[in-house]
């Protein structure tokens, strides 16, 4: 049944859904206890009705016009905000509520170019659907059907535009049986700018060898030669147990265990050691930084495609700026010539999206998932990666300059760049730092202090012991 808008029951605002979903992940595989994101779509909740259970939520579509128009503008609750569709008569946007929610009405308001004909469809496991509501004389403007459903995935499908464009969208909203919520809590510091969302981990050089313990597992002597920063024990038969275990490591971090490693830089066939100390940022990859939860612990993963080629690496989520020296930025292949006395630097982005069951490229292989992380789409984790972990960025600099012909990745081609990782944190450390620096939208150095913020406090003193988190904002760092 379709009515107007005004005739809707009472909203409810809903609870921050995505980042309840990325605990919950995180928390039940750390207990070995979520078996499969099907476990979730299992439980119903069941509160208040005529709750707002979709703003926020994840979502994905058949298409977008454009980046800045993607499907999540749909359920952000901004009337400035939209998702427009491709111009085809089919296409879909789909909401994923994070778990099964009794329904009971689904309001769609359109921008200019609207739905003539459409179905609304409710599923389980977003694999079999059953239509709720269809209509075929679709008008445009806001436009409410009830409905009488179970379920945790909500979708509009379109076979019919009722202009030229294509479907577009300025909010779906999915109403039903939730918690209730009210507003959220006013942010501490209502007068500080976001401009960043990171700290840092600056590392030095460790030591060089031809081992990969991701793709190579103890084979030592396997891979190509590595760089290796972090923790000095990596080796081709390092563990998450392992770095634990021995936990020396060149970041200025001493709870920071963890191991990183890339391809190495000859020149002129002999290895380059990096004289100066790397930096790895720790990011938001997604827009909403204050759902960024940290990595699980042993969580392991290779960022960067060998294969890749000029266009391929020019174009992957994760090339940042590519090489650069001097004043050379954006360079897809090393430099011919960089000005003397500079460095050549790479800055590369890992995914950052983590499928919320697997923890190494192997396992996630293994269970036939494909990889166990994803880049964002449109500013958001996809459906099928739905926990946001930290984004790292390598930024990774070499004392080379002058002529650079001479100068090669071991790896192969000068796209072939990638790098390694093997978390190793302090569990409670990182978690610190996460909630600190990214979710509190700070510029962070590697203790949690931004120098232009600081009363904003610290995680880490001087000494890189944990500042108690009751005097943490109120602690200022020299």
């Amino acid at each position: 049944m379709r009515t107007a808008l005004s005739t809707a029951r009472a909203v409810r605002p809903r609870d921050h859904r995505p980042r309840v979903l990325a605990a919950a992940l995180a928390t039940a595989l750390l207990a070995s206890t979520l078996s499969a994101a099907s476990t979730l779509g299992a439980t119903t909740a069941s509160a208040e009705p005529n709750t707002l259970l979709s703003q926020g939520a994840l979502t994905a579509a058949s298409s977008s016009e454009s980046g800045g128009l993607g499907p999540r503008f749909a359920v952000d609750g901004d009337r400035g905000t939209r998702w427009a569709s491709n111009p085809t008569d089919d296409e879909w946007i789909r909401i994923d509520l994070g778990r099964s929610y009794t329904l009971d009405h689904i309001a769609l308001e359109w921008e200019a170019a609207y739905g003539a004909a459409f179905t609304l469809q409710v599923s389980q496991d977003a694999q079999s659907w059953t239509t709720v509501a269809t209509e075929g004389a679709g008008n445009g403007g806001t436009e409410v059907y009830d409905v009488t459903a179970t379920g945790r995935y909500v979708q509009m499908v379109g076979t019919a535009r009722g202009t030229g464009y294509g479907y577009s969208l300025l909010e779906l909203q999915v109403f039903g049986d939730g918690e209730a919520g009210g507003p959220e809590d006013p942010p501490p510091f209502p007068d500080d700018e976001v401009t960043h969302h990171e700290f840092q981990a600056n590392c030095t050089f460790s030591h060089f060898l031809p081992d990969d313990s991701i793709v190579y597992p103890n084979q030592p002597g396997r891979s190509h030669l590595h760089t290796f920063i972090g923790n000095r024990s990596t080796d081709a038969f390092t563990t998450p147990t392992s770095l634990h275990a021995m936990p020396e490591s060149t970041c200025t971090v001493p709870q920071d265990h963890s191991a990183y490693w890339f391809p190495a830089i000859t020149k002129a066939g002999v290895p380059v050691e990096p004289n100066i100390p790397m930096t790895v940022y720790y990011k938001s990859g997604i827009d909403d930084y204050t759902d960024v939860v940290p990595f699980p612990e042993g969580l392991q993963f290779v960022t960067g495609d060998m294969m890749a080629t000029v266009d391929e690496f020019r174009t992957a989520p994760g090339a940042v700026e590519g090489w650069e020296c001097g004043d050379i930025s954006k360079s897809w292949e090393i430099p011919a010539y960089c000005p003397e006395g500079t460095q050549l630097n790479i800055r590369y982005q890992a995914p950052s999206c983590w499928d919320g069951m697997h923890l190494t490229p192997e396992e996630s292989a293994h269970m036939g998932h494909g990889s166990h992380m994803a880049y964002p789409v449109d500013g958001q984790c996809p459906m099928s990666h739905p926990v946001a972990v930290p984004m790292l960025e390598f930024k990774i600099a070499w004392p080379v300059s002058g002529d650079m012909s001479d100068v090669a990745l071991v790896s192969g081609s000068d796209q072939s760049w990638h790098y390694d990782f093997v978390n190793a944190w302090d569990p409670e450390v990182l978690r610190r730092l996460v909630e600190h620096c990214i979710n509190g939208g700070l510029q962070c150095n590697p203790r949690g202090y931004d120098l232009y913020k600081p009363h904003r406090g610290t995680v880490l003193d001087q000494n890189y012991e944990l500042v108690p988190e009751p005097a943490a904002r109120e602690e200022v760092a020299s």
